[in-house]
């Protein structure tokens, strides 16, 4: 079990992964107390067994150049292979302006080869890798330092099973055809602008079931200044105020720190200060917003009349079309799809995009414009042309 600690040892590692078909790599990062993640330690592996080339990068230790190992993400002959890596990936962005390529996650590719909605790694491990995952050091605190023997090999179990599951996945995707699926998928999570937070467009991510273009002008404004001040200070956006003291805000629209101190879900370090300042003046810009800047609501939230049925209807076909390709339906279409295919003409959706169009997004559209009918067998549900 080799841990790396200097830059020499990086890059003599570095350079023999450099001659491989693919590394496996994970992180493990802590971000309880801070806006961007903290990059606390780097495993990688190459193909071989167990822990057989396969290290622990220490990011912490004093003196240690990255450099090395950035070079090898943009290696373009040797892929880079993550699990479930958006986290990781916006680690690397914010760090160094880098995101690994060529590129695998195998939580996307078990998605697209039938291992269903929650292909988790250690879900993979068993069914792949015939292993299993000691999960007992989940919630350490990795900053810490020295760590123990068990903590390391807690770590290095996220990229040594890895090598299994990659080489069995990377495998069925060449024999289904469907690598060009991956690609299509991977390609949101090689893109920057994942990985860009722009404080005007935080308000996007926000749940609301109130679609007034005001009230939403005014949560723009809220969420804009908390996204703002997250960032400059580097803590938790909660640290600010909370969605839902959020929603209250934008819902009362206080005037003055007595109209804050009245409110029940504020923090108390919210109702007074550079705060509270920050909160009135976002009020007032939201209210103040000419009518042709305000936000509109999101297709999805937007119902018109008999769309909650077609949507309902859409679902079945999802399911359907989900379990004839083999595929999980959170990959197909999320429900917010589905609402705002029901919703909108819309035919910028991405489920009428690349291979979702084909598998879900025809059908789906003659479905809409009641072309086809469903109909329950035994055999399960039936396209029906009329």
């Amino acid at each position: 079990m080799k841990t790396i600690t200097t830059t020499k040892a990086l890059a003599e590692f570095c350079d023999a992964c450099a001659t491989q078909p693919y590394v496996t790599v994970d992180t493990e990062f802590l971000r309880e107390r801070t806006y961007y993640s903290k990059l606390c330690l780097v495993q990688m592996a190459y193909p071989g067994e167990g822990e057989e080339n396969a290290v622990i990068i220490d990011p912490l230790a004093e003196g240690i150049d990255l450099t090395p190992m950035y070079d090898l993400f943009e290696a373009p002959d040797v892929v880079k292979v993550f699990h479930a890596a958006r986290q990781d990936l916006e680690i690397f962005f914010v760090e160094q302006g880098i995101i690994p390529k060529p590129f695998f996650d195998t939580q996307i590719a078990a998605m697209v080869c039938g291992f269903g909605e929650q292909a988790g790694y250690e879900t993979l491990v068993r069914q792949i890798a015939k292993g299993s995952v000691d999960k007992s050091s989940r919630f350490t605190d990795w900053s810490r330092r020295p760590l123990s023997d068990k903590q390391k090999h807690y770590a290095l179990a996220d990229v040594t099973h890895l090598r299994v599951i990659y080489e069995y996945l990377a495998a069925q995707l060449d024999k289904t055809g469907r690598k060009a699926w991956l690609e299509e998928e991977i390609g949101v999570l090689m893109n920057p602008a994942t990985y860009r937070v722009e404080p005007e467009d935080a308000w996007k991510r926000l749940k609301t079931r109130n679609n007034s273009r005001k009230f939403l002008a005014v949560v723009r404004e809220l969420a804009r200044f908390r996204e703002e001040t997250a960032q400059s200070r580097n803590i938790p956006r909660n640290r600010i105020f909370k969605d839902d003291a959020l929603m209250e805000l934008a819902a009362t629209r206080p005037h003055s720190f007595d109209d804050l101190n009245k409110s029940r879900l504020l923090l108390r370090e919210a109702r007074k200060g550079a705060i509270a300042e920050g909160i009135l003046a976002a009020v007032k810009r939201g209210e103040t917003t000419a009518p042709e800047d305000m936000p509109e609501p999101p297709a999805a939230r937007v119902k018109k009349n008999g769309t909650e049925s077609l949507a309902d209807l859409l679902r079945v076909l999802l399911k359907a079309k989900a379990e004839k390709f083999g595929v999980a339906q959170k990959l197909i279409a999320t429900a917010a799809d589905l609402d705002a295919l029901a919703n909108s003409d819309d035919r910028e959706s991405r489920v009428l995009k690349g291979w979702r169009r084909e598998v879900f997004g025809e059908d789906a559209l003659r479905l809409r414009e009641g072309k086809i009918a469903l109909s329950a067998t035994p055999r399960g549900v039936k396209l029906i042309d009329l």
